[in-house]
């Protein structure tokens, strides 16, 4: 088989770590470490001080810390923090060509060896690239199922060999084919176990009723380049037959490679990548989705869809190999259980993929690249080193990496038993004194006994409240303070600390004052519970020197405006109240005073100073942000400006260049006017009155016209004459003799 790439699919489940990252938090001093090791499991930022005078005596200062924290606090460089890194061991360059009789000296994977150093919750990563190089060897072994179905199959491949041997030598100059067979076990139900089968199973088939005993496995040709062995071996075969139809194909696939039986898929797999190789599946179509399922749980499988006489074997034993060669696909092997790795592929577009660990679609010659990160969940148990493996599906090449896990402190080889730092009573180690029993205190200067009960009453602020107000440790009766992340804690009985204080917008006294045992003492010219409020003044003033416009009132260094509609830091804009016009009125009325020369003009200048002027011939009414103000001036015209308070400060005004002035009325003009609109008011009336009547005449003429042509009348005849007779008829009826009459008499 080929010694190539083929897909793997593999699933790694990685465990994240999940760090608070709230304001204020620190993991390392909140995790209550009590050694080295504790500290370092903590989190990779972590470190542990083992400076022996390290802290206060009043104070439990923590010496599991971040490290500049541990340095801030005086610890120097006495610390211990280490990081997880990568060493290369060795690596040797890819290779271009693979052309050679044993291959053992083609590189097709770099670097070979890898160590880590894992501290856990720490990643490192390190680099791999794999090259499917030109013209490697490539070994076919051709297992054939020579069951009954397969008798014209059996003729169409007599020449195989030949034709197989040109069409791979165009791909590479390697080649060697083996060649083996099979049926099924030779057992029931597999196979016909009668006495009268057993050197015939096809007696009684009509269709061919000879063939050869059945057999499971045959290896018939080792691996060799010599095509006319290969087409010498397949001559010599004759097909059997077996009972059911799956036949017994995967204990030949297994046989032939490691000459084990009775496989499972799982075993089948992991043989095959063991040995670096990729199986192709020559089936029918009615059996290609059966087999393509398989693919995803042996590694490096192919499949292809045979023609029911096998004629295009060839071409299928190609595209196969032309699709193994076309992926690279890295497989992990032995994976520590404590271990996450994440995998980030660069393939021949350029692009990261992080996440995918394969690349397709490559060329023979093309380079795909890895990104390893690994990263330790936690540390081992016994073992302290394991060694796992990075092989790309299908090729020999592998990247052994060893791993090693930094858990153990420096400073702990060097133990100091009964040691005199701690006063003959305990073990020196990391900085620490590790007690003997029955004995207290940071240096086991104290000894444990019955009498020290009652003298823990000295660590109590009073009767009933908490040992040392629950914020510290009662050793040899004086309290130890805990150290804190959110300040200092401190007192005779811990019950003080510079952060329990009120806040203003989350500043501690609101930047203004220091916390002293729960209460803010403000800094000089500020007051309040919080120290949030300031006794000057001066930020009030407004330009005219009146606190805030004589519009508001300064409370805690700023103003609160009172008057309607005003704002601004002193309160000196207010478009709405009603001195608002008269405060720009000097300025308007100076600029049309020295219209001509306003600008050399120093009152003007004086009067203007924070106003940005706008001459118009118009003035909008309706600006709903702009003050409109009008005032009548000596000439009895009407000056009209509007102004609108800018970003700046400053206010825009805007002015009409001149005053609007209004002339006497002419009475002669009025009187004609009034007499002119009489007369045409007279005209108009009459007008509509004939108008009326025109209409009411016609409508009566129009009547009578109609009324004359409805008159029907002979010219000779009097319309007015009556004849002197008239004619009356009776209707009467009587009964005589039981007879009705009507209008005769007999």
């Amino acid at each position: 088989m080929p010694r190539a790439p083929a897909p793997l699919y593999a699933c790694l489940l990685g465990l994240c770590a999940l760090v608070p990252s709230l304001p204020g938090l620190n993991i390392c001093t909140s995790g209550s470490a009590t050694s080295c090791e504790e500290c370092l499991l903590i989190h990779p930022k972590c470190a542990w001080c083992f400076k022996e005078d390290f802290g206060s005596l009043r104070s439990v200062t923590s010496r599991c810390d971040l490290e500049a924290n541990l340095v801030k606090n005086g610890c120097g460089g006495e610390f211990e923090s280490p990081a997880s890194s990568t060493r290369v061991l060795r690596s040797l360059p890819l290779s271009s060509k693979g052309s050679s009789p044993t291959s053992s000296d083609v590189i097709q994977m770099t670097p070979q060896q890898v160590a880590l150093s894992l501290r856990p919750g720490d990643k490192t990563t390190f680099q791999l690239q794999v090259r499917q190089v030109e013209d490697y060897p490539v070994d076919l072994y051709y297992l054939m199922d020579l069951s009954l179905s397969m008798k014209d199959d059996l003729d169409s491949i007599r020449n195989l060999g030949t034709k197989l041997a040109e069409e791979m030598r165009k791909l590479t100059s390697n080649f060697r084919l083996g060649f083996g067979s099979f049926v099924d076990k030779n057992i029931s139900p597999f196979s016909y176990t009668a006495p009268r089968y057993q050197t015939n199973p096809c007696i009684g088939y009509k269709l061919f009723p000879n063939c050869v005993p059945s057999f499971g496995f045959r290896h018939l040709l080792p691996l060799t380049d010599r095509v006319d062995s290969f087409n010498e071996e397949v001559r010599k075969q004759r097909v059997s037959r077996n009972r059911d139809a799956p036949e017994g194909g995967f204990d030949a696939i297994l046989q032939a490679a490691v000459c084990k039986d009775y496989p499972s898929l799982a075993l089948l797999g992991e043989k095959l990548a063991e040995n670096n190789i990729n199986l192709i599946f020559a089936v029918t179509k009615s059996h290609y989705m059966l087999y393509k399922n398989f693919t995803a749980l042996i590694p490096g499988t192919t499949v292809e869809i045979l023609h029911g006489d096998s004629k295009n074997i060839i071409q299928l034993i190609i595209n196969a190999y032309n699709s193994i060669r076309s992926k690279v696909e890295l497989s992990v092997w032995d994976q520590p259980e404590d271990l996450n790795l994440f995998f980030t592929a660069t393939c021949q577009d350029g692009m990261s993929y992080p996440g995918q660990r394969k690349c397709e679609g490559l060329k023979i010659g093309d380079t795909a690249s890895f990104e390893v990160s690994a990263e330790a969940r936690s540390c081992p148990g016994k073992q302290a080193e394991h060694t796992f493996t990075l092989r790309p599906v299908g090729f020999r090449d592998s990247l052994e990496v060893g791993v090693t896990y930094s858990c153990r402190c420096g400073c702990s080889t060097g133990l100091e038993p009964d040691s005199a730092r701690c006063s003959g009573n305990g073990t020196y180690v990391c900085g620490l004194c590790d007690c003997n029993p029955s004995y207290l205190g940071t240096r086991c200067e104290c000894q444990e006994g019955e009498s020290q009960s009652g003298y823990q009453n000295l660590c109590r602020e009073a009767e009933g409240k908490p040992l040392c107000s629950g914020r510290g440790e009662c050793s040899c009766n004086q309290c130890s303070c805990f150290e804190s992340e959110f300040g200092k804690i401190y007192g005779a009985f811990c019950q003080c600390d510079n952060f329990s204080c009120a806040r203003n917008r989350g500043v501690l006294c609101s930047g203004h004052g220091e916390c002293h045992c729960g209460e803010c003492k403000c800094h000089a010219g500020y007051i309040g519970d919080n120290c949030n409020c300031s006794t000057d003044i001066s930020t009030c003033l407004a330009k005219d020197g009146q606190i805030c416009s004589d519009r508001g009132h300064c409370v805690c260094g700023q103003c609160q405006c009172t008057e309607p509609g005003a704002f601004g830091e002193t309160c000196e804009k207010c478009p709405t109240c009603p001195d608002a016009c008269s405060t720009k009125r000097d300025c308007v009325e100076c600029l049309l005073l020295h219209v001509g020369d306003p600008a050399d003009n120093q009152t003007c200048q004086n009067l203007c100073k924070d106003e940005v002027i706008t001459w118009a011939d118009t003035i909008v009414k309706d600006d709903q942000e702009a003050a409109l103000c009008f005032y009548k001036t000596a000439k009895d015209c009407v000056m009209m400006f509007a102004y609108t308070e800018l970003p700046s400060g400053r206010a825009n005004l805007t002015v009409l260049r001149e005053p609007e002035c209004g002339t006497a009325p002419n009475a002669t003009t009025i009187l004609l006017a009034v007499v002119g609109s009489i007369l045409l008011i007279g005209i108009a009336l009459l007008a509509i009155w004939k108008l009326l009547v025109t209409i009411h005449d016609r409508r009566e003429f129009a009547k009578f016209q109609s009324e004359r042509s409805r008159a029907r009348y002979e010219m000779a005849s009097n319309p007015l004459y009556r004849k002197p007779i008239s004619t009356h008829t009776v209707d009467f009826t009587f009964n005589k003799f039981n007879k009705p009459y009507n209008g005769t008499v007999d």
